[in-house]
C-alpha cells in the first residue's frame, strides 16, 4: 500500500487515518495492542506520530489488512520473526514505489 503522506517530523492521528483511510479509533486501538507504535503526546494528549510510526503502521496494515492476519498472528509473526518481516515489508514497499513510477511515466508517454 502506498501511503501519500508530506514530509514531516510528526502526523496527527487525523492526518493518519486519512493516510491508511481507516478511522482514527482503529489507530488508537493498534497503538494499544502493538508495542511497536510509540507515539509522543503533547501537553494536551494529542497523539504524535513519528516517520517510524508510520513505518510500523504500513507494516501492520499490510499484514493484517491485505494479508489476512489477526491482531494475534500479526503479534506472533512479528515477535518470532521481526527482522524477516520488516525487510520483506520493505522489499515489497520498494517494489511498489517503482511500480507507481513506473505508470506515472506510462501515462505521461
Amino acid at each position: 500500500m502506498h501511503v501519500d503522506l508530506p514530509e514531516k517530523r510528526y502526523y496527527k492521528i487525523g492526518e493518519v487515518a486519512k493516510a491508511f483511510n481507516v478511522n482514527a479509533s482503529l489507530i488508537r486501538f493498534w497503538e494499544k495492542e502493538f508495542a511497536i507504535i510509540k507515539p509522543k503526546k503533547n501537553a494536551k494528549g494529542n497523539r504524535l506520530f513519528t516517520q517510524d510510526d508510520i513505518a510500523n503502521f504500513k507494516l501492520i496494515f499490510n499484514l493484517v489488512k491485505e494479508r489476512g492476519f489477526t491482531l494475534e498472528g500479526a503479534k506472533q509473526k512479528l515477535k518470532k520473526n521481526p527482522e524477516s518481516t520488516f525487510n520483506k515489508h520493505e522489499i515489497i514497499t520498494r517494489l511498489e514505489s517503482v511500480k507507481a513510477e513506473l505508470n506515472k511515466i506510462k501515462n505521461q508517454l
